[in-house]
């Protein structure tokens, strides 16, 4: 049976991506022999020609997707051949067909259906008849002369106008299930459908949330991703109803010319049979499809967003390793205190009650001191929670009359609890209380933010913009995507990494991490990645794909603790003798690693693109690619939502990033936003360019809103800017459409904290 063949998706692929043939050749022969993306990104650069993850992502889309297409194509010749009506041309034109939706269109007329009006006029005799009228023979002959002969009282057909609409049914079936028909209706009303969305029956006038919905409509294919699942999630709480407005009158025009020829006799009938199966057949089943594209576009988006947020925060700078107490505040039932060393093991914990009354307050102190001095604690982590300035107050408070001067720094505490109950905490921590794990994943948090957000579940991080809204498949696909990123960016340690963490290291599965984790504490740490394959299953496959990205401190070989392959060793051991050095002194001497001609050891496996990353490997062994860890303090007169003062400026930490704005940490427990339009004084398209989850910034109070605990916040003028961005900001007037000053006024601000989908985190 006739098939794609690999060639023809190469050549496919080679269109849709605009990358090189070969580039195209050699990467899916890396990806079919199942070589992972980190890995193929970072070692395989001269077979890829340089291609990035996101390129190689791209490819392996499209390569899966035309795998689908493909299957999809025998499927349905399997099934139309079944029927006895797969001729040459239909065949042809299946092949043909690279678009899954254009497919789908060819096979609607032979796709098995249930009973419909068409079937059952079939049943009673009336084909010929639709055949007739549609061929239109016979001019002399007017339609009740032609249906006369069709009446059957044995079928129910007691009259003409029985037969005609018969006839008309099987012609309306046929004309909605032409691929031409179906293009023709997609395409006008993707092109110029508006999406509307009214109040449901019996909310018209009640008070919500989607009240700004309750007549509302716009270009389908303009909507915005947040508008477009503020709406459907709206629809699902039965408060909205929505639908799309198609360009009816062109629709009809376009579907006549297509369908029926001018010369039929019967073109005036016909043209009504065109409108019945328009707007019975054809309109419902295009806006089910359409209303599911836009979806999908808006799903698209919203993930979008969240794995740019996410990454923002996995990648956050590591204060590093210290010995950290992290304080998990509470007010009734007390804060939790645990102690870490510099490697992230749990010392020691104890509770304390300073907010629950005076006589608790010395007792707290003299605990939390004790906790500092018998563990010799370097740096403080609070958790940003419910208490969490005013511990961060008290412990700044003891930290100055014991005159002692340590780091402290509020830590996000986002999924905290998750990860506190989960079974990865819960293997860690077997007999500790739910809090105190809460507090040792505080305390590691400020160490190494990615080591401890991968043992919680992405979602629950609270970086994401409908997250319960969006395709759940696609999101976990696209977060897991991004968490193996940053893993593999960063590096792992292997002797102090947990299973979960390791689990993200390119080629290492679930239980090969767990395989890693059980033979380090039963053989000792690792003192050299050739180790790794006395793991059991453990092989040369994984090894191969995963020791670039493991690390070993204080290995017996010098390049375990780098980014250099082991594939590799023998090449850089070349280069330290051919320069008189051993190894070990190659390492880190930048004078001579700048003086080595990389030229001399360019082979058919590596290239310059290596080459050059191993030299700047062994420049920096073992580096961590992060930004250098800064502490941040809030304003210590600036508690709480009413300490706010229109015209503050404040520093603040970025906690979400929207399609609309920023959301801000003051300090305050509750998140500010900063609008598209207040993130700078220039045009912003995208507020990811200006900025970024975790990110310091400085902001000014536009806005408060006790009763409702809506801050609204500015970033604009050259006196208010991002942390780290020294470029000046040009002050100029900014152009702007009706539309887009009336988002820039205060009232659109404000409601768009609780129009946004955002779960703000009131504190």
């Amino acid at each position: 049976m006739d098939r794609m063949n690999t060639f023809d998706i190469l050549q496919l692929l080679v269109k849709e991506t605009g990358l090189q043939k070969n580039q195209v050749v050699q990467t899916v022969g890396l990806l079919e022999d199942g070589a992972t993306v980190p890995f193929i990104a970072r070692y395989r650069k001269e077979v890829t020609g340089e291609l990035d993850e996101v390129q190689i992502r791209q490819l392996q889309e499209q390569l899966i997707y035309f795998k689908e297409l493909q299957e999809r194509q025998q499927t349905i010749l399997k099934s139309i051949d079944e029927q006895g009506k797969l001729t040459t041309e239909l065949r042809s034109q299946i092949i043909a067909c690279r678009q899954k939706t254009e497919l789908e269109d060819i096979y609607l007329p032979y796709k098995p259906k249930r009973r419909t009006k068409a079937t059952i006029a079939r049943e009673q005799g009336l084909e010929p008849l639709a055949e007739q009228i549609l061929q239109g023979v016979d001019a002399a002959v007017n339609l009740e002369l032609l249906a006369t002969p069709f009446i059957n009282p044995e079928h129910e057909i007691d009259a003409v106008e029985t037969a005609l609409q018969g006839a008309g049914y099987i012609l309306a079936e046929r004309f909605s299930d032409s691929a031409e028909s179906r293009a023709i209706v997609r395409e006008l009303t993707w092109q110029q459908g508006l999406f509307r969305s009214q109040p449901a029956r019996g909310k018209a006038g009640t008070v919500s949330k989607f009240e700004m919905y309750y007549d509302f409509s716009e270009p389908l294919k303009q909507i915005p991703s947040h508008r477009m699942l503020a709406m459907r999630r709206g629809e699902k709480e039965d408060i909205l109803r929505l639908s799309i407005e198609a360009p009816e009158e062109e629709i009809l025009l376009r579907l006549g010319r297509a369908l029926l020829p001018e010369s039929n006799p019967y073109h005036n009938w016909l043209k009504l049979v065109v409108e019945d199966a328009y707007r019975r057949l054809l309109a419902p089943s295009i806006e089910v499809e359409l209303r599911l594209q836009a979806k999908k576009t808006a799903d698209e988006e919203a993930i979008r967003v969240f794995a740019e947020n996410l990454r923002h925060l996995l990648l956050a700078a590591p204060a590093g390793s210290y010995r950290v107490l992290g304080v998990d505040p509470g007010l009734r039932t007390g804060s939790k205190l645990a102690v870490v060393d510099r490697t992230g093991q749990f010392l020691g914990h104890v509770t304390i009650y300073p907010h629950t009354g005076r006589g608790q307050i010395e007792p707290a102190q003299r605990e939390l001191l004790r906790l500092l001095d018998t563990n010799q604690v370097e740096m403080v982590a609070i958790g940003n929670g419910t208490a969490g300035r005013e511990m961060d107050q008290f412990v700044r408070q003891c930290l100055k009359m014991a005159g002692k001067k340590l780091p402290v720094v509020m830590v996000s505490e986002a999924g905290a609890s998750i990860y506190s109950a989960s079974d990865i905490a819960r293997e860690e921590f077997p007999d500790l209380d739910l809090t105190v794990r809460g507090a040792i994943s505080i305390a590691r948090r400020l160490q190494d933010p990615l080591a401890e957000l991968v043992k919680v579940d992405p979602k629950s991080i609270g970086v994401g913009q409908y997250q319960h809204d969006v395709s759940q498949t696609a999101l976990k696909k696209s977060l897991g995507e991004v968490v193996e990123s940053c893993v593999n960016y960063v590096g792992v340690d292997l002797n102090t990494a947990s299973w979960a963490l390791l689990s993200f290291v390119a080629g290492i599965s679930e239980s090969l991490a767990k395989s890693i984790v059980s033979y380090r504490d039963e053989n000792g740490t690792f003192i050299q990645r050739q180790q790794l394959l006395k793991v059991p299953r453990f092989g040369k496959k994984a090894f191969e794909q995963a020791a670039g990205f493991l690390r070993i401190r204080n290995a017996e070989h010098p390049l375990d603790n780098t980014a250099v392959h082991p594939e590799r060793y023998q090449l850089v051991q070349q280069m330290a003798t051919d320069v008189g050095l051993k190894l070990q002194q190659l390492v880190a001497d930048q004078g001579r690693l700048d003086a080595i001609d990389l030229n001399r050891y360019v082979a058919d496996d590596v290239g310059l693109p290596t080459l050059r990353d191993i030299i700047n490997e062994l420049k920096k062994p073992g580096r961590d690619p992060r930004e250098t860890f800064i502490s941040t303090s809030f304003r210590e007169d600036v508690m709480e939502v009413k300490d706010l003062k229109e015209g503050m400026n404040l520093n603040g930490i970025v906690t979400n990033v929207a399609a609309f704005g920023a959301f801000v940490d003051l300090g305050v427990h509750q998140d500010g936003l900063v609008h598209i339009s207040q993130l700078a004084d220039r045009f912003i398209k995208d507020p990811n360019t200006v900025v970024k989850v975790g990110q310091q910034v400085q902001v000014r109070v536009l806005e408060v809103d006790l009763q409702r605990k809506r801050i609204a916040l500015t970033m604009r003028s050259g006196e208010v800017k991002a942390q780290g961005n020294d470029r000046k900001i040009e002050q100029r007037p900014v152009v702007k459409s009706k539309k887009v000053q009336s988002q820039n006024t205060k009232t659109d601000l404000a409601a768009a904290l609780e129009k946004s989908g955002f779960r703000v985190k009131k504190r």
